[in-house]
């Protein structure tokens, strides 16, 4: 899928879709009500998109989460039914070498997120996007490398570490416009130093909300995944996101939706619902 936001043009990229138990993606919500939306399997498991952002801005070609990768081992490979991640072919696809990107931003440090971070080569771990700077939350890389017995299974470290010793590491705090008209903004709630992006040009907005609205399916403020570190907190940053993004009328990008993973926010009374942009 590719669209334009103003002087911004934008490919939504994939790595797969993987699969996870569907009560932890919908925490306190009962399976009799997110079961009807997406029915799971014989495992429990519902399929989850792993979508990524390449955005051309007229200042840096712009990476936008780099998915699962293909450094799983055999054991997590079986139970998310995941083999091997194809961001790279897709940005191949669109004729972009590692090379060319200029700036990598995660949202945060889960496995799911962060996976081309890095690739092996000859036994070795190295940065996949070798000139890239790659952003996110000084919180987050504190966390994720000083990871506590209940966030470790969240975070492999051969996502992260070589980032700390290739020099490409940017480090920021709080909302931070890391390129003209893309902005990360400190969101908490899922992890502490989780982040959204926001992308505005020429009076366009899109926001990639990350892991506080990761699917049509979440736009209900209390429908939440039970990783959340801190619930109350994803709540009130999403009832907030939801209303500006209503009123503002912003592009939504979802990134583990694998059906619709572009939408508006519409509000119909005291509802939220996404609608997907209409194709001519």
């Amino acid at each position: 899928m590719h669209f334009s936001l103003g002087k911004f043009q934008i490919d939504l990229l994939s790595d797969g879709v993987f699969w996870m138990d569907g009560g932890t993606v919908f925490g306190v919500v009962p399976r009799a009500l997110w079961g009807k939306m997406l029915p799971p399997d014989e495992k429990n498991r519902i399929p989850l998109g792993l979508n990524s952002l390449l955005v051309r801005t007229p200042d840096a070609l712009v990476l936008i989460e780099t998915g699962i990768g293909n450094k799983l081992n055999e054991r997590f490979r079986k139970f998310h039914s995941f083999a091997e991640g194809r961001l790279l072919d897709e940005l191949a696809a669109r004729k972009v070498s590692p090379a060319d990107i200029d700036v990598v931003i995660d949202t945060h440090l889960h496995f799911d997120h962060c996976g081309w971070n890095t690739v092996r080569e000859g036994g070795a771990l190295r940065t996949t996007f070798p000139k890239a700077r790659y952003t996110l939350q000084e919180i987050e890389w504190r966390d994720a490398t000083h990871p506590t017995p209940l966030t470790r299974g969240g975070y492999h470290p051969e996502n992260i570490l070589p980032l700390g010793t290739s020099g490409q590491l940017q480090l920021i705090h709080g909302d931070v416009e890391v390129v003209p008209g893309i902005e990360c903004r400190l969101t908490g709630g899922h992890t502490p130093g989780h982040q959204l992006v926001m992308l505005r040009s020429e009076g366009k907005t899109a926001c990639f909300a990350g892991d506080v609205m990761c699917s049509v399916h979440h736009v209900r403020p209390n429908y939440n995944t039970a990783y959340d570190l801190n619930q109350q907190q994803t709540y009130d940053c999403k009832v907030k996101l939801l209303e500006e993004a209503a009123e503002g009328r912003w592009l939504v990008v979802f990134l583990h939706e694998s059906e619709t993973p572009v939408a508006f926010i519409e509000k119909h009374g005291d509802e939220y619902v996404a609608r997907p942009p209409r194709t001519k």
